[in-house]
């Protein structure tokens, strides 16, 4: 199997790893009932005032994760739980309040309130052993949740390498002013200056290990891996990758979860993966997953769990093939 470098670092096979293994659940049930399958096998991690980080999406680009999904998704499991999110930092319709609104309503989050975490502020939360950062600077009524779920759509946008909890939780916790000044700027530079490149994604890690440190264990990671190229609005519509239908994977565990969708990407046949594997050697994509296990967030080994076949223990090829 092909490898690419990254960092200094390549692409191990799982088989390769060592480490702890925690589970990470997968089905290959894309709808409603199999993101609630999902949610099951993490529920018990969540407790007290529970905040539910979607990505809302643009007026004018398919929603990243189904509405319906998530309004089945409460109903089910999750009544009393808030929707939050914050406004993009991209220029773009959804960047005013009024605007992010009005796309939100097109989208059709009206099921359920749409809390925006930086509406009222920022807040500074700690961060421990980062390069970049002291601390964060994210919304401030995050601080009012006891435990969060993130769900993501799993995909290729054209900076990063790919989009999974890592960028959803370091991207949408922090605050469009502050925080993701921070993140996408560099030390004395002019807000024309834009970081990029391994800087930008070690940024982005460290202000996702900031919320997750705050919600210490109380935290869960949903990634689908469904087909949806949208990507951030000053990029022009449609212009990340599209991720192959896989299916939805769960966990307690940020890298785990992002590890085993790339795991899964890259036991694709070479037709399906030659692109997205360019994508994310182009994008330092692999840094995200190096720079979550230098931070201690997590494990990058795993045991991939069948939901759909009496908890079945998958090797990323068979997974792949579906």
């Amino acid at each position: 199997m092909d490898k690419i470098s990254d960092m200094g670092k390549t692409y191990i096979p799982l088989e390769e790893r060592t480490g702890r293994r925690p589970p990470v659940f997968f089905t290959r049930d894309l709808s409603e009932k199999g993101l609630e399958k999902i949610l099951k096998r993490i529920r018990y991690a969540l407790n007290g005032k529970i905040a539910i980080k979607v990505q809302t999406g643009e007026p004018h680009n398919p929603p990243p994760i189904p509405p319906s999904w998530v309004k089945y998704l409460m109903a089910a499991d999750l009544p009393q739980a808030t929707i939050v999110t914050t406004d993009p930092y991209c220029e773009g319709e959804g960047y005013s309040d009024r605007k992010g609104r009005e796309a939100r309503r097109i989208q059709g989050w009206t099921f359920s309130p749409v809390e925006i975490m930086d509406s009222e502020g920022a807040a500074a939360l700690p961060l421990k052993g980062g390069k970049w950062f002291s601390e964060m600077s994210v919304g401030k009524s995050l601080l009012n949740y006891n435990s969060m779920l993130v769900l993501t759509n799993f995909k290729y946008p054209s900076t990063g390498g790919f989009r999974g909890a890592n960028q959803s939780v370091g991207l949408d916790c922090a605050d469009r002013k502050i925080g993701h000044a921070l993140i996408h700027t560099a030390p004395d530079a002019d807000e024309s200056s834009e970081t990029t490149g391994p800087e930008l994604i070690e940024k982005i890690t460290e202000s996702a290990k900031a919320a997750a440190d705050f919600f210490r264990g109380h935290i869960g990671y949903i990634n689908v891996m469904k087909n949806h190229p949208a990507s951030c609005p000053s990029e022009g519509p449609n212009t990340a990758t599209p991720t192959p239908d896989s299916g939805i994977l769960g966990s307690l565990d940020i890298l785990a979860i992002d590890q085993a969708c790339i795991d899964l990407i890259w036991n694709r046949s070479p037709n399906e993966r030659s692109s997205l594997i360019e994508n994310l050697d182009r994008h330092h994509g692999l840094r995200q997953l190096s720079y979550m296990k230098e931070l201690g967030m997590g494990h990058d080994s795993y045991e991939l769990i069948d939901i759909d076949h009496e908890d079945d223990i998958l090797t990323p090829p068979l997974a792949a093939q579906g």
